[in-house]
This record gives C-alpha cells, sequence and structure tokens, in this order.
C-alpha cells in the first residue's frame, strides 16, 4: 500500500514526464507484489485442504500479463516522450497543455 500511495502522490505533484512514468510503474509493480502475495497466501491456504491443489495460479498469472502490458506501455511511453522532447525541447507535461490549441 505504500508503494501504491508514493506512485500516487509522484503522478499527482510531479511535473516532469518521466519522472510521472516511473511512478506509474511503482503503482504497477505495487500491484504486482499485493498480487504475488495475495497468490501465495491462497495457495497455502487451499494446500492444507487438498495436497493437490492449483489455486493461488491466478494471482502468478495475472502478475505476467500486468507485466507483458507494462512492456507495451514502457515501449509506448519511452517514444512518446523522446517525440515530445524533440519537438519542445522540454519534457513538463504542463507544456502540453500550450498544445490544445
Amino acid at each position: 500500500m505504500a508503494l501504491f500511495s508514493i506512485g500516487i502522490i509522484g503522478v499527482l505533484t510531479r511535473r516532469n514526464a518521466i519522472i510521472v512514468f516511473m511512478c506509474i510503474e511503482l503503482m504497477l509493480n505495487a500491484v504486482n507484489l499485493l498480487l504475488v502475495a495475495f497468490s501465495k497466501v491462497h495457495y497455502g491456504a487451499a494446500l492444507a485442504g487438498n495436497p493437490a491443489t492449483t489455486a493461488g495460479v491466478d494471482g502468478q498469472l495475472f502478475v505476467f500479463f500486468i507485466m507483458v502490458v507494462a512492456a507495451a506501455e514502457v515501449s509506448v511511453g519511452l517514444a512518446i516522450i523522446v517525440m515530445m522532447y524533440r519537438n519542445t525541447h522540454s519534457v513538463d507535461v504542463n507544456f502540453l497543455n500550450r498544445l490544445k490549441n
């Protein structure tokens, strides 16, 4: 919960696009950590009832898919940040408001 909160605070308070991008990745990793922890706890509880269970694998599968989406996000996000820097010579997200006109 603390990692996710730090990520939200970073997204809401920072102006630098790279820092905002890193805070979004921090939030995704906090969710991954939480899913793996819940998966482990659920697997331990299910294992006590049935030794041949596969319960608890769902959380780890969600983590895998989140990592795939995060990898795609990194490639697209960094490309957008590089193009923004090439056009404006700044990575300040407040500067993007001027591009609306």
